[in-house]
């Protein structure tokens, strides 16, 4: 079905291309800087990430994707272009391939086909767009086998959205998709930090403490771990430093992760009982970059009796998944999609 072609992992967070018989050859922050004065982007990806909270008062840093949709359709068609291009020239391709690109599973159909446009106007073939739900992808790239009448649950924490789903005979029987991700997570982070030491810290910092200190579920086999960090004492104005603890870090995010303990139980809820046996068999698998928050597969065990697992390489789930649906005509052929 595919030829030459790639898969675009479209995230709130990072943006990954595969290319077909190459690989991931693109994994990028999802991040444009542009200059307020000229409206020109000045630099797109890790170069404008570096950027955040370091701008100039004529510069600026903005995610073009929010909550896993389109926010900002400008900026969203600069930055594949961007991508796309960068991936022909490591891999000369047809500048015009056929692309699978993935969006949320709750998305409307204004915003996918905005993605669709986006993708176009970006250098995609034209009518060479196919749509496909995250979770499917995920599921495929975690290795479930998504075309026989089994059921499978993935949970794929990114950037902006959770996406819990049931997936079976090629489609999503269920899906649940909330916006306690990992960006509510980092504001989480910043919020708690303001409030107990009163210092502000930005983005890049709350990043760096959830992979640092981040734990969903703490007991007496937990490693209690500090770090330093430093940030803007409310009080002074002045630059601090304090020291942060992993208790400090799983009070801070225990409601987000709360909630997609809860949405996980909700969809068991909802699913029909001949996929919940073969769930309760195959137990449910975690992707995503909030996959990797120590004892988030403990918690959701705990609060379900079903064994839950941490995907290999769960940051690159989905564009794998999207990198086997070009691969393997087979499976393009079964799952749904939208062209």
């Amino acid at each position: 079905m595919f030829n030459k072609d790639m898969g675009i992992d479209l995230g709130t967070a990072n943006t990954l291309v595969y290319v077909r018989g190459k690989g991931i050859v693109i994994n990028e922050p999802s991040v444009v800087a542009i200059n307020k004065l000229t409206n020109e982007i000045c630099a797109i990806g890790s170069e404008a990430y570096a950027m955040l909270g370091r701008t100039p008062i004529t510069l600026t840093t903005i995610r073009p994707i929010r909550n896993g949709v389109i926010s900002d359709f400008a900026m969203t068609e600069a930055m594949l272009g961007f991508f796309i291009t960068s991936a022909f020239k490591k891999t000369f391709l047809n500048p015009k391939p056929k692309v699978v690109i993935c969006v949320p599973s709750q998305v409307t159909e204004v915003e996918q086909y905005a993605v669709i446009k986006a993708a176009t106007n970006a250098g995609a073939k034209e009518h060479g767009v196919y749509v496909v739900k995250e979770p499917m992808a995920a599921a495929i790239g975690c290795g479930m086998n998504v075309t026989e009448a089994g059921g499978n649950m993935i949970v794929d924490i990114g950037g902006g959205t959770t996406e819990v789903a049931i997936v079976s005979l090629g489609g999503v029987v269920y899906s649940k998709s909330i916006r306690d991700a990992g960006d509510s997570i980092d504001r989480n982070i910043i919020s708690a930090v303001k409030k107990k030491f009163r210092l502000v810290i930005g983005e890049t910092t709350a990043e760096k403490i959830k992979k640092e200190l981040g734990c969903a579920y703490i007991d007496e086999k937990t490693k209690i771990r500090d770090m330093l960090i430093r940030g803007r004492d409310m009080l002074t104005g002045l630059p601090k430093e304090v020291t942060v603890t992993t208790e400090d870090v799983h009070d801070a995010i225990v409601d987000t992760i709360s909630a997609i303990s809860n949405s996980v139980k909700l969809t068991l809820e909802k699913t029909p009982p001949e996929l919940s046996q073969d769930i309760i068999q195959n137990g449910i698998y975690l992707s995503g970059g909030g996959a990797l928050i120590k004892g988030l597969d403990t918690l959701i065990e705990k609060n379900t009796g079903i064994k839950a697992r941490v995907a290999d390489d769960p940051l690159t789930c989905v564009a794998r998944g999207t990198g086997m649906i070009i691969d393997d005509p087979y499976i393009a052929g079964k799952i749904s999609m939208v062209h």
